[in-house]
């Protein structure tokens, strides 16, 4: 009923070497995680440019720190903003930071790095923190 194929396949198979270089899943993890946590830093380095805070400065050379390691001690290009706190703006830069860091933290965990998966699920509760204002933060305590 059927014909057998009689065409060399255009795939390659076990054993043979490629035309082109693989990564392993470690690595494209590895490349994902650490473009999340750049991206990351960059938003918290605008956040440090509108609100500065020491806190965020603390966050902004962890997450430095991690991206280096990552790439291998490449580390990362930082972006020096300067601009004037603008309170809607610092808002959608806390969200666009809360989602970067949940993406982060699915990465990490599928990687099973625990040093980054705590440090974005620290930058998530820091950004929650951040857009529940101040009556619910005082209510929390």
């Amino acid at each position: 009923m059927y014909e057998p194929i009689r065409t060399k396949s255009v795939h390659t198979t076990a054993g043979t070497i490629s035309d082109f270089p693989h990564r392993s899943r470690e690595e494209e993890l590895d490349i994902q995680l650490a473009g999340h946590l750049s991206a990351l830093l960059a938003a918290t380095d605008e956040l440090r440019a509108l609100t500065p805070s020491a806190e965020l400065d603390t966050a902004a050379e962890r997450l430095a720190e991690q991206v280096a390691r990552l790439r291998r001690s490449t580390p990362p290009i930082r972006a020096t903003a300067t601009a004037t706190a603008h309170e809607p703006h610092a808002a959608a830069l806390h969200r666009r930071a809360h989602a970067l860091a949940g993406r982060a933290l699915v990465v990490a965990a599928s990687r099973a790095d625990t040093a980054a998966a705590i440090l974005s699920a620290e930058r998530m509760d820091a950004h929650s923190a951040a857009l529940a204002g101040p009556r619910e933060r005082v209510a929390a305590s």
